[in-house]
């Protein structure tokens, strides 16, 4: 019997696992919030070679079609777009494009994610050619795409703003965390003694090392205003633009002894250090969503972060939220050791708001509004 249910091809070929950062687990966590809540869709993903194997659970909710590739090359990924995927997914009711982009053929009832508009903000964070794609692309694929989705409200009125978009064709879909999180965690007495932490107390910095995620400022602040503070602070991420910087300014400012960098870690890893962390901090200049601020806030860490785009609106009063100056931030740790009772609290209550069955419910309005755009 074929299905009278809208069939929705998700176009997540940009996602080569490991490569993208947030916007994986963003991506993955919507797909199983679908299934949490009984979607009324039948979905398909579109994915690149290897995706089952790194996301089995995906897999395991929805049907998973993997391309003849990694799709680590962009131009192939383009390519295969626009030929590959096109011709599989002309039948769909939605093509859901994930990557902030869309190729000039296939379906046109089309749902785009923006996961932000960074590169309009801070242009010199991208190598030249990076940079000449996305002005080409992002304006091109905002103009053609039925509905756009971003992550925060932030992100959808700089999208309105700067593309002259209508609001009707504009909708936040939230990022959600499983139900489960948290609850393989290592132990502190493992990660404790792995990463050489001893009985220090601990701060983490989830982030990679991009120039925008401002790691510099945390070590400055250990250099000086929390000079006396007994507080190693785990640096958790990859590689990234900035990372010989950062390496340099640790040695030169002699903190090997209270930054510990641990590099990519699993899952479980990362839960089992924000956890057992006094706090994460979180002094980025540039935030789509900023989704570890929910993670810790669920594992019961409190949370500061600076003020910088979408950062206030996803943390509200649940954390603080401080200016990107030492002066504003000196006072930050014996502020949070006073209202640490209270700020656990107000984060456990805010991250219940970006569940992942709250992501798809975000999910299944956006998906309600291009079906009826189609029909109109």
């Amino acid at each position: 019997m074929i299905s009278q249910r809208p069939q929705i091809a998700v176009n997540m070929l940009w996602c080569v696992p490991g490569n993208v950062g947030g916007s994986e687990e963003y991506f993955v966590r919507q797909l199983l919030g679908l299934a949490e809540i009984g979607a009324p869709f039948d979905v398909a993903v579109y994915a690149p070679r290897g995706f089952i194997t790194a996301h089995p659970e995906v897999a395991d909710v929805a049907k998973v079609v993997e391309a003849p590739s990694s799709c680590r090359n962009r131009e192939l990924r383009v390519w295969l777009e626009n030929t590959w995927l096109a011709s599989r997914t002309s039948r769909a009711h939605v093509v859901h494009h994930g990557g902030g982009t869309m190729p000039n053929h296939g379906n046109r009832s089309t749902l785009l994610t923006v996961h932000d508009l960074q590169y309009l903000t801070f242009p010199e964070y991208f190598s030249r050619l990076k940079l000449a794609y996305l002005r080409n692309r992002v304006p091109s694929a905002v103009r053609r795409a039925t509905v756009i989705a971003a992550p925060s409200e932030y992100v959808r009125s700089s999208i309105e703003h700067n593309f002259g978009i209508n609001r009707s064709r504009t909708t936040v879909v939230r990022h959600g965390l499983e139900q489960e999180i948290g609850q393989g965690k290592t132990s502190e007495r493992e990660l404790r003694q792995r990463f050489n932490l001893g009985q220090s107390r601990i701060l983490v910095m989830p982030a990679i090392t991009h120039p925008h995620k401002n790691h510099q400022f945390i070590l400055d602040l250990l250099a000086h205003q929390w000079r006396a503070d007994d507080v190693k602070v785990v640096m958790v991420g990859g590689k990234g633009l900035a990372d010989n910087a950062v390496q340099r300014q640790i040695v030169e400012l002699g903190l090997s002894e209270r930054v510990v960098r641990s590099g990519r870690v699993n899952a479980a890893d990362r839960d089992g250090l924000i956890a057992i962390a006094e706090a994460l901090v979180f002094p980025s200049m540039y935030e789509g969503f900023g989704a570890p601020v929910i993670e810790a806030m669920a594992l019961g860490t409190p949370v500061i972060t600076s003020n910088c785009a979408s950062l206030p609106e996803v943390v509200g009063d649940a954390g603080l939220v401080l200016g990107l100056s030492g002066s504003e931030w000196s006072g930050a740790l014996d502020q949070l050791r006073q209202q640490r009772h209270e700020l656990v609290q107000r984060g456990r209550a805010r991250a219940a708001q970006f569940s992942a069955a709250k992501s798809a419910e975000d999910l299944v309005h956006a998906y309600e509004k291009v079906l009826a755009a189609g029909r109109r």
